[in-house]
Order: C-alpha cells, then sequence, then structure tokens
C-alpha cells in the first residue's frame, strides 16, 4: 500500500490515496502506522476517498482507532494533495468530511504547487446538545466549571464538526502539565463522545498561544479545529477580536471568525515523504 506522510505546522498524519488503494480495516491500521516506534509515526491515518458530493472525501482515524469528525490540520494536507497531484485543477474547491461538505482555497508558490491553504471551517456550534454535552441541550457552555484532580478550570465548550473543550490559563503555558489534566478532561462524563482540550494564554486582544490535548491521539503539535474553536471561545469571551494569530508548538495560524458567520483558517501543509506499507 503506498502512503504520503504530511503534516500542517506538526500534526502529522498517514495519508492513503483511496483512489488507488484499497484499505479493508482503517481503525486498525492508523494504530499500527501511527506508533512512532514500529510504525510510520503520526498522529493518525487520513483517507483520501471519491465522494458523491465533492470531488474527494476525507476520513480520519486517531492514533487510537478511533474515527474523528474533522482535523483542520489535515484537511490542508488532503487539499494540497489533490491540488499538487491535479486531482482538482481549481485552487478553490470543495471536499467533504465528517463534519459536512467544507470549502478550501489553495494558494500555489512560484513552482506551482500549495503552500498554504484557507479552509472555511463552517459556524461553530455552541449549544450543549451540539457539541455534545451534559446538560440542558438548548444552553451554552460558557464560563462553565469542571474540577479535574487538584485544579478548577473555567472553560467554554466549542463544536467545529468536532468537540472542544477551551480553558484559559493565567499562568505560564509552557510548563503546564498539559497531559495530567487533558486525559482527565478527554474522558470526563459530561462530553459523552469524549472531547478534545484547548489551553490557551492571551498576549493581546490579536495573539493567543495554544496546547490542545487531542481526543484519542494525546498532546499534538497543532490542532486546527481547536485553533477554531479558541478563536471563536475568545471572541465569546471578550478577549479576542475576530481576526487573531494563534501560536501553537509546531507553527502559527490565523484565524478569522467572520461576519458570515463561519471560522476561515489558513495555514501552511507540507508534503514529508512518500513510502510502501506492507498490509
Amino acid at each position: 500500500m503506498r502512503f504520503t506522510k504530511m503534516h500542517g505546522i506538526g500534526n502529522d498524519y498517514v495519508f492513503v490515496d483511496c483512489f488507488r488503494e484499497s484499505v479493508p480495516n482503517p481503525a486498525d491500521l492508523a494504530v499500527k502506522v501511527s506508533d512512532r516506534h514500529f510504525g510510520v509515526g503520526g498522529d493518525g491515518l487520513i483517507l483520501i476517498l471519491p465522494s458523491e458530493k465533492a470531488p474527494l472525501r476525507m476520513r480520519i482515524f486517531n492514533a487510537d482507532g478511533s474515527e474523528a469528525e474533522m482535523c483542520g490540520n489535515g484537511l490542508r494536507c488532503v487539499a494540497k494533495y489533490a491540488f499538487d497531484r491535479k486531482i482538482v485543477a481549481q485552487t478553490r474547491f470543495p471536499i467533504e468530511t465528517g463534519a459536512g461538505v467544507l470549502a478550501v482555497e489553495v494558494r500555489p508558490n512560484a513552482q506551482g504547487l500549495a503552500e498554504t491553504v484557507r479552509i472555511n471551517m463552517g459556524a461553530p456550534r455552541l449549544l450543549r446538545r451540539e457539541i455534545p454535552m451534559q446538560g440542558p441541550p438548548d444552553q451554552r457552555a460558557v464560563r462553565e466549571q469542571i474540577r479535574v484532580q487538584d485544579r478548577v478550570f473555567e472553560f467554554t465548550a466549542v463544536s467545529m464538526g468536532n468537540p472542544h473543550c477551551v480553558i484559559f490559563l493565567a499562568e505560564d503555558l509552557r510548563a503546564f502539565d498539559v497531559p495530567r489534566y487533558g486525559r482527565e478532561i478527554e474522558h470526563n462524563p459530561l462530553f459523552p463522545r469524549r472531547t478534545n482540550v484547548e489551553f490557551v494564554t492571551r498576549s493581546s486582544e490579536t495573539e493567543l498561544h495554544q496546547r490542545t490535548w487531542e481526543r484519542g491521539s494525546g498532546e499534538t503539535l497543532a490542532c486546527g479545529t481547536g485553533a477554531s474553536a479558541v478563536c471563536v471561545a475568545a471572541n465569546l469571551l471578550g478577549l479576542a477580536q475576530r481576526r487573531t494569530l494563534i501560536h501553537l508548538a509546531g507553527g502559527d495560524l490565523q484565524l478569522e471568525w467572520a461576519e458570515d458567520g463561519s471560522v476561515y483558517k489558513t495555514g501552511p501543509a507540507t508534503e514529508v515523504f512518500q513510502g510502501e506499507w506492507n498490509l
């Protein structure tokens, strides 16, 4: 089976072109290829498939084999793969995901290859039933409190097609123990489908710093849907403008919660290498 290793600011995945390849058990394969010692290494497996709704479709499997609805960094890489290999000819095109059909815009470099990609991530979902989380189904979860071991955190819940629990901190983000608290929040009964967790600090109203504990993968260098959720949460809390630069461990993303209600995310996508996996 041919595969391509790609990453979006360090959020890395093994990509398989299912226009040409067949993957009979993607959940099992995701666990094996994601292993950084005995496999290819990555935060998960992404399949690039034919679609009846768009030129192509993305399916994403976390490193633990669970299927996720959406991955913003992965989607930028899928857009680059499709554009560079001429699966699509246009710079603007839709891609089907588990969170719906999303529009992408490729920005090529001088060699005609995709360098950065702007994605319409869609409108955030803010009601508890949409996230999903426990509590009154038609209410938002803004400035809610959650107890984790020795700490009580204030959080805001946002879905960008997948659930996010956004926590703003007043301490040094670099020294914060993300695995200790992220793992427990991911599995908190408040979130029946588990949740991604973002820990965030604020430099200014246009600049934020983010670390993410991803559901099913652990801490990752970047999370695109998480950055989108952080942008929304920061606006709901009055901490940021609608256009915000977010610094992640793997690099930077430009986010905008536009007046049309959608969140737009712009960032790079990088191909690392190609290889073969023995099924």
